[in-house]
């Protein structure tokens, strides 16, 4: 009896959320068949491991943002995290692990597990905090984190890696190699990230969000952002949902931050900094607070959108301001999602394998 309860569950999860998958798996197949048939121009390509990070971040923001309730203006500080700590990784890996793949995955989990430590320190401290305040400290941990970085320095040599806060005091032996410069960030960055890997990272976001949405804890999750006094009197712990949230929220970033490193030779602090936290929580309001669908589409249209619209530049704000217009007025219309489940459970439901003559609901989420 529990098996075939276990059994209905995850029919229902893979039935709520298929259209999501969809959509990533078939713009993945799209998209790898453009670049490696040559459809697809080289400017164009560089972009795609962007968007597969940008996607990352805004889902995992929306965890924070839309699921919880809660205002952070600080996520890109813990995409830098992720970014140097990944960089760092690979260039320590290069000769021990050769092959790219694996230094790129080991570098991600790298990455995204000091950011999940660094949310601890923001975090803890301002379990308290909530709306305005919340996102003054995360907005000022943005900018501590990225002032930090700025006078790092590391390098490696015959002797082993040496950390310092000057380039002074690094006191490497001759032939060692700097990896990273301080005020001119990380350098020499062997360029590994792929679509693929991009793909795969964007994938396993997704299944831990959803799986997080739909479980206890994710109920949890929304019952403290509905409403903190009556969550707090049923036995809800905010303190331990709230740093769940955050440590969550943080990984997935820092993990992003290393798929985006490795698509440069060169990274700078000044690339994280508070424009770029604001780009991240506009994907995610245009796509719909707590919508990881639409966070999906905004972060991918919105990071592309400018390169395509290259060759009008005297027309590119302009469409650019009207396609956010019409982003945010689609992805939040009531009228709109009733119609495209109707047509998910109507026409695409009864065609898939196991499901003729059944209906299914769509959670746009």
């Amino acid at each position: 009896m529990a098996a075939k309860m276990k059994n209905m569950n995850f029919k229902k999860f893979l039935k709520g959320n298929a259209l999501t998958y969809l959509m990533v798996i078939a713009a993945y197949v799209i998209l790898f068949l453009m670049q490696n048939l040559g459809l697809m121009s080289n400017s164009l390509s560089g972009f795609l491991v962007p968007i597969c990070a940008y996607i990352v971040m805004a889902v995992s923001l929306n965890l924070t943002v839309g699921i919880m309730g809660e205002l952070s203006l600080g996520h890109a500080g813990f995409m830098s995290v992720g970014a140097y700590m990944g960089a760092v990784c690979s260039a320590l890996l290069a000769d021990l692990i050769p092959f790219a793949p694996v230094r790129l995955a080991i570098s991600m989990v790298g990455g995204g597990i000091l950011a999940g430590l660094v949310s601890l320190i923001v975090v803890v401290p301002v379990l308290r905090l909530r709306g305005d305040y919340l996102a003054i400290v995360t907005l000022a941990f943005g900018e501590i984190i990225r002032n930090i970085l700025q006078v790092i320095y590391i390098g490696k040599d015959a002797n082993g890696v040496h950390f310092a806060m000057s380039e002074a005091a690094l006191d490497m032996a001759e032939g060692g190699k700097m990896i990273v410069r301080g005020p001119m960030g990380v350098v020499g960055i062997q360029k590994i990230s792929t679509l693929t890997m991009g793909f795969i990272l964007v994938m396993i976001t997704l299944v831990v969000v959803l799986n997080l949405i739909r479980s206890r804890q994710g109920r949890a999750i929304m019952a403290m952002r509905d409403n903190r006094i009556a969550a707090e009197s049923i036995g809800i712990s905010i303190a331990k949902y709230k740093i769940m949230a955050f440590v969550t929220s943080a990984v997935l970033a820092g993990a992003s931050g290393a798929l985006y490193a490795m698509n440069f030779s060169s990274i700078l602090s000044k690339k994280f900094d508070f424009n770029t936290s604001i780009l991240i929580l506009v994907f995610v309001v245009l796509g719909g607070m707590g919508n990881i669908r639409g966070s999906i589409i905004a972060a991918a249209a919105l990071t592309i959108l400018p390169e395509l619209l290259r060759e009008y530049a005297d027309y590119r704000m302009l469409v650019y301001a009207i396609v956010l217009i019409v982003v945010m007025l689609v992805t939040n219309n009531p009228k709109i999602k009733p119609m495209a489940t109707k047509f998910w459970n109507e026409k695409i439901v009864p065609k898939l394998p196991g499901k003729k003559g059944k209906e299914g609901v769509v959670n746009g989420k």
